[in-house]
Protein backbone atom coordinates (compact mmCIF):
# COMPACT_ATOMS: atom_id res chain seq x y z
CA UNK A 1 0.00 0.00 0.00
CA UNK A 2 1.64 3.41 -1.06
CA UNK A 3 0.86 6.57 0.67
CA UNK A 4 -2.48 8.05 -0.33
CA UNK A 5 -3.97 5.08 -1.52
CA UNK A 6 -7.34 5.66 -1.83
CA UNK A 7 -8.60 2.42 -3.02
CA UNK A 8 -10.05 1.57 0.04
CA UNK A 9 -12.13 4.21 0.68
CA UNK A 10 -15.79 3.09 2.21
CA UNK A 11 -19.51 3.24 1.56
CA UNK A 12 -20.86 3.46 4.83
CA UNK A 13 -19.10 4.63 8.06
CA UNK A 14 -20.11 4.41 11.65
CA UNK A 15 -18.48 6.10 14.01
CA UNK A 16 -18.96 6.05 17.82
CA UNK A 17 -18.63 8.51 20.33
CA UNK A 18 -19.97 11.81 18.03
CA UNK A 19 -21.74 13.24 21.26
CA UNK A 20 -17.97 14.04 22.50
CA UNK A 21 -15.64 16.44 20.60
CA UNK A 22 -13.31 14.18 18.51
CA UNK A 23 -16.21 12.02 17.34
CA UNK A 24 -18.38 15.05 16.06
CA UNK A 25 -15.39 16.18 14.66
CA UNK A 26 -14.32 13.46 12.47
CA UNK A 27 -18.19 12.48 11.82
CA UNK A 28 -18.36 15.34 10.08
CA UNK A 29 -15.18 15.86 8.37
CA UNK A 30 -15.97 11.99 6.84
CA UNK A 31 -19.30 13.49 5.57
CA UNK A 32 -17.67 16.29 3.78
CA UNK A 33 -15.83 13.07 2.13
CA UNK A 34 -17.22 12.96 -1.36
CA UNK A 35 -15.65 9.36 -1.71
CA UNK A 36 -18.08 7.95 1.26
CA UNK A 37 -21.50 7.47 0.90
CA UNK A 38 -22.53 7.48 4.36
CA UNK A 39 -21.93 8.40 7.89
CA UNK A 40 -23.58 7.64 10.54
CA UNK A 41 -22.89 8.91 13.93
CA UNK A 42 -23.51 6.76 17.32
CA UNK A 43 -23.63 8.13 20.81
CA UNK A 44 -26.15 7.28 23.67
CA UNK A 45 -26.46 11.02 24.66
CA UNK A 46 -27.16 13.66 22.43
CA UNK A 47 -24.17 15.86 21.33
CA UNK A 48 -23.09 19.11 23.13
CA UNK A 49 -25.13 21.62 21.67
CA UNK A 50 -21.92 23.55 20.56
CA UNK A 51 -21.56 20.38 18.35
CA UNK A 52 -25.21 20.17 16.60
CA UNK A 53 -24.29 22.57 13.40
CA UNK A 54 -21.28 20.68 12.97
CA UNK A 55 -23.11 17.39 12.48
CA UNK A 56 -25.77 18.49 9.96
CA UNK A 57 -24.68 16.15 7.19
CA UNK A 58 -24.33 13.26 9.66
CA UNK A 59 -26.80 10.83 10.08
CA UNK A 60 -27.29 10.79 14.45
CA UNK A 61 -28.61 7.44 16.24
CA UNK A 62 -28.67 7.23 19.87
CA UNK A 63 -27.61 3.87 20.47
CA UNK A 64 -25.65 1.73 22.88
CA UNK A 65 -22.60 -0.12 22.12
CA UNK A 66 -24.77 -3.35 22.91
CA UNK A 67 -26.98 -2.69 20.39
CA UNK A 68 -24.44 -1.78 17.75
CA UNK A 69 -24.75 -5.78 15.90
CA UNK A 70 -28.23 -5.02 14.24
CA UNK A 71 -27.24 -1.66 12.55
CA UNK A 72 -24.20 -3.10 11.32
CA UNK A 73 -25.62 -5.89 9.77
CA UNK A 74 -28.56 -3.84 8.65
CA UNK A 75 -26.97 -1.12 7.09
CA UNK A 76 -24.33 -2.92 5.56
CA UNK A 77 -21.74 -0.78 7.08
CA UNK A 78 -18.32 -1.84 5.81
CA UNK A 79 -16.42 0.35 8.05
CA UNK A 80 -16.65 1.32 12.25
CA UNK A 81 -14.55 4.41 13.97
CA UNK A 82 -14.49 3.57 17.58
CA UNK A 83 -13.67 7.06 19.49
CA UNK A 84 -15.92 6.27 22.43
CA UNK A 85 -13.23 6.66 25.17
CA UNK A 86 -13.48 8.26 28.12
CA UNK A 87 -10.27 9.50 29.85
CA UNK A 88 -10.84 10.35 32.96
CA UNK A 89 -13.49 8.97 35.89
CA UNK A 90 -16.28 11.37 36.02
CA UNK A 91 -18.52 11.66 39.57
CA UNK A 92 -21.37 12.41 37.44
CA UNK A 93 -21.40 8.89 35.47
CA UNK A 94 -20.52 6.39 38.04
CA UNK A 95 -16.53 7.62 38.27
CA UNK A 96 -14.22 4.57 38.08
CA UNK A 97 -16.65 1.82 37.61
CA UNK A 98 -18.28 3.88 34.61
CA UNK A 99 -15.24 4.90 32.88
CA UNK A 100 -14.63 1.35 32.55
CA UNK A 101 -17.60 0.20 31.89
CA UNK A 102 -17.54 2.78 28.79
CA UNK A 103 -13.84 1.80 27.75
CA UNK A 104 -13.55 -1.80 28.28
CA UNK A 105 -16.89 -3.57 27.93
CA UNK A 106 -18.20 -1.06 25.07
CA UNK A 107 -14.95 -2.02 23.31
CA UNK A 108 -15.73 -5.61 24.02
CA UNK A 109 -19.21 -4.95 22.78
CA UNK A 110 -18.64 -3.40 19.40
CA UNK A 111 -16.18 -5.91 18.79
CA UNK A 112 -18.43 -8.79 19.10
CA UNK A 113 -21.13 -6.87 16.95
CA UNK A 114 -18.22 -6.01 14.37
CA UNK A 115 -17.28 -9.74 14.27
CA UNK A 116 -20.87 -10.28 13.27
CA UNK A 117 -20.68 -7.96 10.74
CA UNK A 118 -20.38 -9.77 7.16
CA UNK A 119 -19.67 -6.28 4.99
CA UNK A 120 -17.42 -4.75 7.81
CA UNK A 121 -13.66 -4.42 6.24
CA UNK A 122 -12.62 -1.60 7.99
CA UNK A 123 -12.25 -1.00 11.96
CA UNK A 124 -10.07 2.13 13.17
CA UNK A 125 -9.93 2.72 17.14
CA UNK A 126 -8.04 5.06 19.18
CA UNK A 127 -5.89 4.31 21.18
CA UNK A 128 -3.15 6.26 23.55
CA UNK A 129 0.17 6.64 24.34
CA UNK A 130 -0.85 5.34 27.58
CA UNK A 131 -0.35 1.92 26.18
CA UNK A 132 3.28 2.22 26.92
CA UNK A 133 3.12 3.16 30.63
CA UNK A 134 5.50 5.08 32.83
CA UNK A 135 8.46 3.36 34.34
CA UNK A 136 12.35 4.63 35.74
CA UNK A 137 12.93 1.64 33.27
CA UNK A 138 11.29 3.05 30.36
CA UNK A 139 13.37 3.54 27.20
CA UNK A 140 14.24 7.11 25.66
CA UNK A 141 11.90 6.48 22.76
CA UNK A 142 9.03 3.94 22.27
CA UNK A 143 8.36 1.66 18.85
CA UNK A 144 5.06 0.19 18.29
CA UNK A 145 6.81 -2.70 19.39
CA UNK A 146 8.08 -1.80 22.98
CA UNK A 147 6.49 -3.84 25.83
CA UNK A 148 5.79 -1.33 28.85
CA UNK A 149 7.61 -2.07 31.77
CA UNK A 150 4.80 -1.87 34.12
CA UNK A 151 1.46 -1.87 33.99
CA UNK A 152 -0.20 1.30 34.22
CA UNK A 153 -1.35 2.78 37.72
CA UNK A 154 -3.55 4.93 36.14
CA UNK A 155 -7.43 3.54 35.54
CA UNK A 156 -6.97 4.96 31.66
CA UNK A 157 -3.97 3.73 30.58
CA UNK A 158 -5.16 0.14 32.16
CA UNK A 159 -8.33 0.55 29.89
CA UNK A 160 -6.06 0.70 26.67
CA UNK A 161 -4.30 -2.77 27.73
CA UNK A 162 -6.93 -3.90 27.49
CA UNK A 163 -8.58 -2.47 24.65
CA UNK A 164 -5.78 -3.32 22.52
CA UNK A 165 -5.86 -6.37 23.52
CA UNK A 166 -9.25 -7.31 22.63
CA UNK A 167 -8.38 -5.83 19.65
CA UNK A 168 -5.56 -8.69 18.71
CA UNK A 169 -7.94 -11.07 19.21
CA UNK A 170 -10.59 -9.59 16.57
CA UNK A 171 -7.49 -9.12 14.23
CA UNK A 172 -6.81 -13.03 14.88
CA UNK A 173 -10.74 -14.03 14.14
CA UNK A 174 -11.39 -11.57 11.32
CA UNK A 175 -8.22 -11.22 9.25
CA UNK A 176 -10.20 -10.19 6.25
CA UNK A 177 -10.79 -6.98 8.03
CA UNK A 178 -8.11 -4.07 8.13
CA UNK A 179 -7.65 -3.33 11.85
CA UNK A 180 -6.04 0.37 12.57
CA UNK A 181 -5.12 1.11 15.88
CA UNK A 182 -3.88 4.98 16.28
CA UNK A 183 -1.58 5.53 19.96
CA UNK A 184 -2.20 9.26 20.05
CA UNK A 185 -0.40 11.39 22.44
CA UNK A 186 -2.38 13.66 24.16
CA UNK A 187 -4.04 16.42 22.00
CA UNK A 188 -3.51 19.99 21.65
CA UNK A 189 -3.92 22.87 19.73
CA UNK A 190 -6.39 26.01 19.40
CA UNK A 191 -9.87 23.26 19.58
CA UNK A 192 -8.57 21.20 22.02
CA UNK A 193 -10.17 21.02 25.17
CA UNK A 194 -8.32 18.55 27.75
CA UNK A 195 -7.49 17.75 30.94
CA UNK A 196 -3.81 18.66 30.13
CA UNK A 197 -5.28 21.62 28.17
CA UNK A 198 -6.96 23.13 31.38
CA UNK A 199 -3.96 21.95 32.89
CA UNK A 200 -1.37 24.45 31.06
CA UNK A 201 -4.41 27.15 30.64
CA UNK A 202 -4.13 27.54 34.79
CA UNK A 203 -1.59 30.66 36.00
CA UNK A 204 -0.24 28.40 38.59
CA UNK A 205 0.99 24.84 37.41
CA UNK A 206 1.85 22.28 40.01
CA UNK A 207 4.56 20.67 38.90
CA UNK A 208 6.69 17.42 40.89
CA UNK A 209 10.33 18.83 42.69
CA UNK A 210 13.41 17.45 40.73
CA UNK A 211 11.94 16.28 37.73
CA UNK A 212 11.32 18.34 34.14
CA UNK A 213 9.84 15.27 32.00
CA UNK A 214 10.12 15.50 27.88
CA UNK A 215 6.34 15.74 26.62
CA UNK A 216 5.21 14.90 22.97
CA UNK A 217 1.95 16.12 22.30
CA UNK A 218 -0.14 16.06 18.78
CA UNK A 219 -2.10 18.70 17.21
CA UNK A 220 -5.62 18.23 17.03
CA UNK A 221 -6.02 19.13 13.40
CA UNK A 222 -3.28 16.58 12.88
CA UNK A 223 -5.13 13.89 15.00
CA UNK A 224 -8.21 14.63 12.64
CA UNK A 225 -6.08 14.09 9.51
CA UNK A 226 -4.72 10.43 10.08
CA UNK A 227 -8.10 9.49 11.40
CA UNK A 228 -9.46 10.58 8.17
CA UNK A 229 -6.83 8.59 6.16
CA UNK A 230 -7.26 5.95 8.17
CA UNK A 231 -10.73 5.44 7.00
CA UNK A 232 -9.91 6.72 3.35
CA UNK A 233 -6.67 4.62 2.84
CA UNK A 234 -5.71 1.10 4.09
CA UNK A 235 -3.31 1.07 6.77
CA UNK A 236 -3.60 -1.88 9.08
CA UNK A 237 -1.73 -2.35 12.23
CA UNK A 238 -0.68 -0.30 15.17
CA UNK A 239 0.49 3.20 14.93
CA UNK A 240 2.07 5.86 16.98
CA UNK A 241 0.41 9.60 16.18
CA UNK A 242 2.59 11.97 17.75
CA UNK A 243 4.01 15.72 16.86
CA UNK A 244 8.17 15.33 16.21
CA UNK A 245 9.98 16.40 18.93
CA UNK A 246 9.81 16.96 22.29
CA UNK A 247 9.27 19.92 25.18
CA UNK A 248 10.10 19.51 28.78
CA UNK A 249 7.62 20.35 31.19
CA UNK A 250 9.64 23.62 32.38
CA UNK A 251 9.67 24.65 28.62
CA UNK A 252 6.28 24.60 28.13
CA UNK A 253 4.76 25.98 31.32
CA UNK A 254 7.15 28.95 30.12
CA UNK A 255 6.40 29.21 26.83
CA UNK A 256 2.78 29.36 28.35
CA UNK A 257 3.62 31.92 30.34
CA UNK A 258 2.53 30.51 33.43
CA UNK A 259 4.19 29.67 36.83
CA UNK A 260 5.67 26.61 38.11
CA UNK A 261 4.76 25.31 41.78
CA UNK A 262 7.12 22.43 42.08
CA UNK A 263 5.97 20.25 45.22
CA UNK A 264 7.85 17.43 46.62
CA UNK A 265 7.40 13.67 45.17
CA UNK A 266 6.44 11.71 48.02
CA UNK A 267 2.87 10.63 47.47
CA UNK A 268 2.65 11.77 43.74
CA UNK A 269 -1.05 12.54 44.66
CA UNK A 270 0.05 15.40 46.86
CA UNK A 271 0.28 16.71 42.79
CA UNK A 272 -3.35 16.29 42.17
CA UNK A 273 -4.75 17.28 45.72
CA UNK A 274 -2.83 20.92 44.95
CA UNK A 275 -4.25 21.01 42.00
CA UNK A 276 -8.30 20.42 43.28
CA UNK A 277 -7.57 23.21 45.85
CA UNK A 278 -6.55 25.40 43.45
CA UNK A 279 -9.33 24.77 41.54
CA UNK A 280 -7.49 22.73 38.40
CA UNK A 281 -9.81 20.13 37.88
CA UNK A 282 -9.33 16.29 38.02
CA UNK A 283 -5.86 14.57 37.82
CA UNK A 284 -6.07 11.03 37.49
CA UNK A 285 -2.76 8.52 37.77
CA UNK A 286 -2.17 8.61 34.35
CA UNK A 287 -1.82 12.44 33.93
CA UNK A 288 0.37 12.58 37.46
CA UNK A 289 2.96 9.99 36.59
CA UNK A 290 3.15 11.32 32.84
CA UNK A 291 4.76 14.80 34.69
CA UNK A 292 7.22 12.57 36.64
CA UNK A 293 8.30 10.26 33.92
CA UNK A 294 7.39 11.62 30.14
CA UNK A 295 6.93 9.84 27.51
CA UNK A 296 8.28 10.21 23.88
CA UNK A 297 7.36 8.25 20.95
CA UNK A 298 8.72 7.31 17.43
CA UNK A 299 6.56 8.18 14.49
CA UNK A 300 8.74 7.44 11.65
CA UNK A 301 6.08 4.36 10.99
CA UNK A 302 3.60 6.51 11.10
CA UNK A 303 5.27 9.47 8.17
CA UNK A 304 6.36 6.16 5.96
CA UNK A 305 3.04 4.92 5.73
CA UNK A 306 0.90 7.97 5.61
CA UNK A 307 2.84 9.82 4.25
CA UNK A 308 1.79 12.01 6.56
CA UNK A 309 4.34 14.11 9.19
CA UNK A 310 2.31 15.74 11.82
CA UNK A 311 3.51 19.36 12.69
CA UNK A 312 6.03 19.39 15.73
CA UNK A 313 5.47 19.04 18.92
CA UNK A 314 6.82 22.69 19.27
CA UNK A 315 4.85 24.07 17.31
CA UNK A 316 1.35 22.46 18.30
CA UNK A 317 1.98 23.80 21.82
CA UNK A 318 2.38 27.13 20.47
CA UNK A 319 -1.14 26.94 18.22
CA UNK A 320 -2.76 26.15 21.77
CA UNK A 321 -0.66 29.34 23.29
CA UNK A 322 -1.73 31.79 20.65
CA UNK A 323 -5.38 30.63 21.23
CA UNK A 324 -5.60 31.31 24.91
CA UNK A 325 -3.05 34.41 24.82
CA UNK A 326 -4.74 37.02 27.17
CA UNK A 327 -6.36 34.19 29.59
CA UNK A 328 -6.10 34.17 32.90
CA UNK A 329 -4.02 36.12 34.59
CA UNK A 330 -1.22 35.02 38.00
CA UNK A 331 -2.97 36.86 40.72
CA UNK A 332 -1.07 38.07 43.93
CA UNK A 333 -3.84 35.93 46.04
CA UNK A 334 -3.23 32.82 43.87
CA UNK A 335 0.93 33.10 44.17
CA UNK A 336 0.08 33.31 48.21
CA UNK A 337 -2.44 30.17 48.10
CA UNK A 338 0.18 28.39 46.24
CA UNK A 339 3.53 29.61 48.43
CA UNK A 340 1.32 28.26 51.40
CA UNK A 341 0.05 24.84 50.07
CA UNK A 342 3.82 24.32 48.96
CA UNK A 343 5.24 24.82 52.27
CA UNK A 344 2.26 22.62 53.77
CA UNK A 345 3.26 19.81 51.41
CA UNK A 346 6.79 20.07 52.65
CA UNK A 347 5.85 20.30 56.35
CA UNK A 348 3.74 17.19 55.77
CA UNK A 349 7.01 15.57 54.23
CA UNK A 350 9.12 16.27 57.16
CA UNK A 351 6.59 15.12 59.25
CA UNK A 352 6.14 11.47 57.73
CA UNK A 353 10.13 11.28 57.61
CA UNK A 354 10.56 12.09 61.51
CA UNK A 355 7.75 9.65 61.98
CA UNK A 356 9.29 6.67 59.96
CA UNK A 357 12.68 7.53 61.38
Amino acid sequence: MTPGDTSGAPGVVVVTGVGRWLGAHVAARLAADERIERVIGVDPAPPNPELTDLLSDVERIRLDLDSLGGLLHDLDVDTVVHLALVTAPDPQQGGRAGMKEQNVIGTMQLLAAAQRAPRLRKLVVRSSTAAYGVSFRDPAVFTEETEPREVPRGGFGRDILDIEGYVRGFRRRRPDVTATVLRFAPFIGYAADTTLTRYFSQPVVPTVFGRDPRLQFVHFDDALEVLHRSVAEKHPGTYNVAGPGVLSLSQAIRRAGRVAVPVLEPGLAGVAAIARSLGFGRYGLDQVDLFVHGRVVDTSRLEREYGFTPRSTAAAFDDFIRAHHGGVVVTRDQLATAEQLVLESIRQVRSTVRERS
